[in-house]
């Protein structure tokens, strides 16, 4: 496969995009802002075309990487979706994060017009996606998983290949659940600690030697601390995505507690118009007012 469509280029498919090219494909892109597209098309001597259609015509490949599944549907399978004019035999890969039940959907509406498909959603945020240094955990048949493997590794250094068609984008939904649960969970300690009067900086140096220590509490308390929220990963899309846990998990028969509770904090956070920060900024609402008194211990 040399000539691959991509479709999305915001927060992280700007980047996945532009290792492609570096990777030496031709790359063809399309995005929702058509100046974005040409921007990309100049910087990155890639192509730029008004809809997921002109974009695909005759790649070998299309890339999707968009907020949510109405979004990857419309562009593979809508009146100007890329599956009309892909080349016989093309695959479609799906790297955005969505519910698995819709993965296994749109699998089934491009596997009957002949186009393989895999859901490979990524893990890790922007820097990562620069670096080319993401996680791709991959659902799909072995077949259509080992053809798709040599784009990922152009974006990624770990793919694993976790089951069938819809399981990558049920890892993806789950793992995610995982870390919105954990920043709130450094969010609620921050606010704890920053009320009682103790010096934060100094309960940071007590956590990290104890089990307390985390990645979370590495890559989220400076920028909880700082409240600086600047957007790796958006607030509303943490939201969308334990959402699509919970439902995948209610199907199941199960009713996960902790997730539920995580979904009312980034809800309340949403509502105070936090959705376009980074999903650091549930610290804003995690453990009450940030702005509480501090005690004197």
């Amino acid at each position: 496969m040399r000539t691959v469509a991509f479709l999305g280029l915001g927060i992280m498919g700007w980047p996945m995009a532009r290792n492609l090219a570096r990777a030496g494909y031709q790359l063809r892109v399309w995005t929702r802002t058509r100046e974005k597209a040409e921007r990309f098309a100049r910087e990155h001597r890639a192509s730029a075309h008004p809809t997921p259609a002109a974009a695909a015509e005759n790649a070998d490949a299309v890339v999707t990487m968009l907020p949510d599944a109405p979004e990857v549907e419309e562009a593979l399978l809508g009146s100007a979706g890329a599956a009309s004019t892909l080349a016989q035999g093309a695959m479609a890969i799906d790297c955005s994060t969505i519910g698995p039940t819709a993965a296994r959907r749109i699998g089934d509406r491009l596997a009957a017009l002949g186009i393989a498909f895999c859901d490979a959603p990524v893990t890790g945020s922007r820097p990562r996606a620069e670096a080319a240094t993401l996680t791709f955990m991959v659902g799909g048949n072995s077949e259509v998983v080992a053809r798709a493997r040599p784009l990922l590794e152009a974006m990624g250094e770990l793919i694993v290949h976790v089951g069938g068609r819809g399981h990558g984008a049920f890892a993806k939904v789950i793992a995610n659940a995982v870390t919105a649960i954990n920043a709130a969970a450094v969010g609620e300690a921050l606010a704890t600690v920053q009320a009682a009067g103790i010096d934060p900086q100094r309960w940071l140096e007590v956590a990290r030697a104890g089990s307390s220590g985390s990645q979370m509490l590495e890559l989220k308390a400076p920028a909880m601390l700082a409240r600086d929220y600047t957007p790796l990963f958006r607030l509303r899309h943490m939201l969308k995505d334990l959402r699509h846990y919970l439902d995948e998990a209610e199907k199941l028969g199960l009713e996960p507690a902790l997730a539920r509770t995580a979904e009312r904090l980034y809800e309340r956070a949403l509502a105070l118009g936090l959705g376009d920060q980074d999903f650091a900024a549930v610290a804003e609402v995690a453990g009450g007012a940030r702005s509480a008194p501090r005690r004197t211990p």
